[in-house]
């Protein structure tokens, strides 16, 4: 917190710094004992009325009356990263977007639109990459339309929690009505490590997702569009650890895109009969392997922001959180698939 020469804590930030990253202390409403004070760090959002919107790293959005603060401050706008490889969230965005393509694209600007038949949100949602070329209110309406022509429920993809991202696209979602239906976070790590994890033994590596890969996958009745989604990207592959000879399924899959230095893990997923026995380590690992003789040395993954298993995992790996994204619904739309 900012400390004035006298030796008091001083409100170093205004109005005018919405936009900007801020760490703000504030006074707790009806505290416990020994409570007064509470931190608060992430982009101001808004100032209005007497009331500071500030958007954490997570997406969670802590409003602040005016008349509680005791001390802010500017912070930088990106924090040093203490491990992983370095990458702004732009890089990630499209590196991200390649490795699960929509079938159908159009660009309003700098915001993509994507739709494929609605297989999953992030095929089927806008990535705002910048300015659309008019107003918001303009770009939300030409976005409703055009996923209402396809006969799909609008959604647009932000991100928090990075230099570049969106805070203040979410918050002006929010006051429009928007919904967030989805958070997950984006990971980051050295690829090298996760190549030396396990002995690729066992693992069968493909370029397209076969029968028995299907079989294992968790979205069951992979329709035609979703097959493409899934096998197109820069360098797509598929990996299998097949499963007893009466097994329905395999017994471990993952697949893996490789982009210029990133490689990008999905859909690992293990028979739940023969989870913590290395299967999942091992398809990493062997895609891995594979990324890093394609000349890749980074890797990014996707990982739900409540499954604590799935996190613990990956940052025993060696991945770090790097930012946060989420789906924002149209007002008045129901529950879409995933």
């Amino acid at each position: 917190m900012e400390i004035s020469a006298a030796g008091r804590l001083e409100v170093r930030i205004t109005a005018a710094d919405v936009g900007k990253r801020v760490s703000v202390r504030s006074m707790i409403e009806h505290a416990a004992p020994g409570e007064k004070f509470t931190d608060t760090v992430g982009v101001l959002t808004s100032w209005d009325k007497g009331v500071l919107l500030i958007t954490r790293k997570s997406g969670e959005s802590v409003r602040i009356a005016e008349s509680a603060l005791v001390a802010g401050k500017l912070v930088p706008a990106a924090p040093a990263r203490r491990r992983g490889p370095a990458a702004s969230y732009e890089e990630l965005a499209r590196v991200a977007a390649r490795a699960w393509p929509p079938v159908e694209s159009e660009w309003l600007g700098d915001w993509e639109l994507r739709a494929a038949s609605g297989f999953t949100r992030r095929a089927n949602s806008v990535l705002p990459l910048g300015d659309p070329g008019v107003s918001l209110d303009e770009a939300l309406d030409a976005v409703r339309r055009w996923y209402g022509e396809r006969g799909l429920p609008a959604y647009v993809q932000t991100a928090t929690g990075a230099e570049g991202a969106q805070e203040l696209l979410c918050a002006e979602l929010e006051k429009r009505g928007w919904e967030r239906e989805v958070t997950a976070e984006v990971w980051v790590g050295p690829l090298a490590p996760v190549a030396d994890l396990a002995e690729p033994s066992g693992v069968v590596l493909s370029r397209e997702a076969d029968e028995a890969w299907l079989a294992r996958y968790q979205r069951k009745g992979v329709s035609e569009v979703a097959l493409r989604v899934l096998e197109a990207g820069p360098s797509v592959w598929f990996a299998t650890v097949t499963g007893a000879a009466e097994a329905a399924a395999p017994a471990a899959i993952g697949r893996c895109v490789v982009d210029g230095r990133w490689a990008g893990f999905a859909a690992v997923e293990v028979d739940p009969e023969l989870r913590r026995q290395g299967l999942g380590t091992a398809v990493m690992a062997a895609l891995a392997r594979r990324a890093l003789d394609e000349g890749a040395s980074a890797a990014w993954l996707q990982v739900e922001a409540d499954n604590e298993g799935a996190r613990a995992l990956y940052a025993g790996m060696g991945f770090a959180a790097h930012h946060a994204y989420h789906h924002y619904r149209e007002p008045d739309d129901r529950a879409f698939g995933r």
